[in-house]
């Protein structure tokens, strides 16, 4: 018996030959991934970790001296008819304050007879609860005290109760994110397995990628709480492991099963039909697979720990589910044999036209092929057109009220406050060093400034604190809020350019000025983004093109590759700008316009997509140059090569787009736009992209499309097609020609 070509089909009959050893090993795996996640836990990024610029310096004094203000509560009542002198009003912030006063939770209750917090038409009332203990884990004791104040609320149904703080918010959020992360894990896995019971037509064909990929992204959760404690991640980590392990995983099983089905069905043996599934497609799982790694490794140059912590749970999911497709997946094939095929449903028949070129699909093919200019000049503005809004695209880190459905309790207590309080949720922070933060020319620095800034960008009064023992002043400042994003940054930018510098900047004794907030956050955040994104787009560019070109030895595809991709992630982009910052179609999908896109999103989808539309352009490329090797010409190889895949890659593109369209339907907004965004691209991807442009570019290059520069000749030759001893009993899979595998 002949070696296998490639470590693809190498991998795959090492799992045939040594099945048991190969299932008894991932289970252990996954069981060990799981068990150490459980007992490890994950580590979390905090705020002073996501800091960047000056916003983040700040909060990085404040934590370097010690100074860590306890988690506070802002309780409103508003009534649009009754004032607060209204015999009813006080009854119900009477009511309000004895309930959060009884509460252990709760440290200390401001009253607004005591501060004066009552709004300037007389209709609003704020109340300020304090804490107790760490405000780091304020939000695991907060429970209670909602409570307490829905039951207020509902004593007095008259007046509108909304209660705005660190802990509530971060406890609202951790439970939609909750709940949109069990909707999504008891919606994703059925429906996967509904779509590939379709496309197979057997329940244990179709029940092997899912539970396969299920069982990747559990080992990939636990395996991120190890490497968590190296570099923490972001709390919705895991959202984005569990959309890309199922979309992925499903994916590189999907393509080994079927070309393994379409052996058998061929009249291949078993074994033979299981050594080429592994060198054919086996192959495109492995270079999809580094494909995807290598560019989500781009994000590290970001700088951004934010998004170097979603670089490395796509890494590790992407991984670990490439590793289950080449293992122990033959292992099972090799188990079950014509038992995969276990489970026949009624839809067998209809199953089968996913292995075969649709009417629609051959027709439009054909139109590709036999009129390329025109199909390439069609499909380049169709996706340039739908590119077109990415010009006017906006990016913030949006604030929690936009981050929340518009309707919930945490979205109308943000609004309800900021029309009553202007600035009251979205202070910039000045964070003032001195070695006497006493002394007579600091104080008078700090009290110029606060005129300064009253007189000009704030919105109100701002507060100082002072901290004599750590040498740091604390001054709150007011700007506009929610509404008028532009005007706050305005206020941030005037306060960082002028009225820092002229009065703090100035004084003498004063260390450090420098200004932070959550605006100021989002700002600086943006400015580093925007300095990150060169090096990590010639990164990933640069990788697709090389391992293209060296996967494919020709040049022309390689430049293929990467323009028809950057045409599908522009339009993707222009897909998310239309719907959440411009509100074209929003309603239809159920998503509400908030006027731009969440900060990390872009360079994140960027990475993602690429690497996902490599996952298609792989598998069929693979199977035109298999074509192409056996001495087809270039038309013919891609006719034969798009026919060929087309079931595969139909289910495959099916599932990714549910995937990704149950993320859009979820409740948090950066997961909607990145569902959207992800799953706009993957369905251009696998419609516009392979059955219209790629063909057409690669007619219009013709033979000139597999060129390759002599000064490149050293390049390896990698195998794309069945082993040679498995070629030899089939003469469509003949041996190639060996003028098709010299370099052009």
């Amino acid at each position: 018996m002949r070696r296998p070509e490639n470590r693809a089909a190498a991998l795959g009959m090492w799992s045939a030959r040594h099945r048991w050893t190969a299932v008894l090993g991932w289970t252990a795996f996954v069981v060990a991934a799981v068990l150490v996640g459980s007992w490890l836990p994950q580590q979390e990024l905090t705020d002073t970790d996501l800091g960047t610029g000056d916003s983040g310096a700040a909060a990085q004094i404040l934590a370097d001296a010690g100074i860590e203000e306890p988690a506070g509560e802002t309780l409103i009542v508003h009534d649009d008819q009754l004032t607060a002198a209204d015999p009813a009003f006080s009854r119900a912030v009477d009511d309000l304050v004895d309930a959060l006063a009884a509460e252990e939770a709760v440290r200390d209750v401001v009253a607004p007879r005591d501060s004066g917090a009552v709004s300037a038409d007389g209709h609003s009332v704020l109340v300020v609860a304090t804490l107790t203990g760490d405000p780091d884990t304020a939000h695991e004791r907060v429970g209670p005290v909602i409570r307490a104040v829905d039951e207020v609320a509902a004593d007095h149904p008259g007046l509108e109760i909304g209660q705005l703080g660190a802990a509530s918010a971060t406890k609202m959020a951790d439970d939609f994110m909750a709940g949109d992360f069990t909707r999504a894990e008891w919606t994703a896995v059925p429906l996967a397995l509904g779509i590939l019971l379709v496309a197979f037509g057997a329940f244990a064909a179709a029940l092997l990628p899912v539970a396969l990929a299920f069982t990747a992204f559990l080992a990939a959760v636990g395996l991120l709480a190890v490497f968590s404690h190296l570099l923490p991640v972001d709390s919705g980590a895991a959202q984005v492991m569990l959309a890309m392990g199922l979309a992925v995983g499903v994916d590189y099983c999907l393509f080994y099963l079927h070309r393994e089905r379409r052996e058998r069905a061929a009249g291949r043996d078993g074994r033979t039909a299981l050594r080429v599934a592994a060198a054919t497609s086996g192959h495109s799982v492995l270079v999809s697979g580094v494909t995807v790694a290598v560019a989500a490794s781009g994000m590290f140059l970001s700088g951004l720990v934010k998004l170097e912590g979603y670089a490395m749970s796509v890494i590790i999911v992407v991984l670990v589910s490439m590793l289950g497709s080449v293992t122990v997946l033959p292992a099972l094939l090799s188990l079950l044999g014509e038992r995969v095929e276990w489970g026949r449903v009624p839809l067998r028949r209809r199953a089968r036209r996913f292995g075969r070129a649709s009417t629609v699909l051959a027709r439009l093919l054909d139109l590709a092929l036999s009129r390329p200019g025109v199909s390439a000049l069609v499909t380049t503005a169709f996706l340039l057109v739908l590119a077109a809004p990415v010009g006017h695209m906006r990016t913030e880190q949006l604030p929690m009220d936009e981050q929340v459905p518009a309707d919930s309790a945490l979205a109308v207590s943000y609004r309800l406050i900021e029309d009553a309080f202007p600035g009251q949720g979205s202070a910039a922070r000045v964070v003032v060093t001195a070695d006497d933060v006493t002394s007579p020319p600091v104080r008078a620095a700090v009290t110029d400034f606060v005129v300064a800034a009253q007189d000009g960008p704030a919105s109100g009064p701002p507060q100082v604190t002072e901290h004599p023992a750590e040498g740091v002043v604390v001054i709150d400042v007011p700007v506009p809020g929610s509404g008028s994003v532009e005007r706050a940054e305005e206020a941030i930018s005037t306060l960082r350019s002028t009225t820092v510098p002229d009065t703090l900047g100035a004084a003498a004794g004063v260390e450090a000025a420098v200004v932070g907030g959550p605006t100021a956050a989002s700002m600086d955040f943006n400015a580093e983004l925007r300095e990150a994104v060169p090096p990590v787009f010639l990164f990933v560019l640069g990788t697709a093109f090389l391992l293209m070109l060296a996967s494919f030895r020709s040049l022309p595809i390689a430049v293929i590759s990467v323009a028809l991709n950057l045409l599908s992630i522009g339009a993707a982009y222009g897909v998310m700008v239309a719907v959440f910052q411009y509100g074209w179609g929003a309603s239809l999908i159920g998503a509400e316009p908030v006027g731009a896109i969440e900060s990390w999103l872009p360079l994140f989808v960027f990475v993602v997509l690429f690497a996902l539309s490599m996952d298609y352009h792989v598998f069929v490329v693979a199977r035109i140059h298999e074509a192409r090797l056996r001495g087809c010409g270039t038309v013919e190889a891609v006719r034969e090569g798009i026919s060929a895949t087309a079931g595969a890659v139909t289910a495959a593109a099916v599932i990714m787009v549910a995937v990704f369209a149950i993320f859009g339907s979820l409740s948090v907004q950066q997961f909607k736009q990145m569902g959207v965004g992800l799953a706009a691209a993957v369905v251009l991807d696998a419609t516009v992209i392979r059955v219209g442009l790629l063909p057409a570019a690669m007619a219009l290059f013709g033979e000139r499309v597999w060129y390759l520069p002599r000064w490149l000749a050293w390049l390896p030759r990698v195998s794309h097609g069945a082993p040679a001893d498995a070629a030899e009993g089939s003469p469509a899979d003949a041996r190639p020609r060996a003028d098709a595998l010299s370099p052009r």
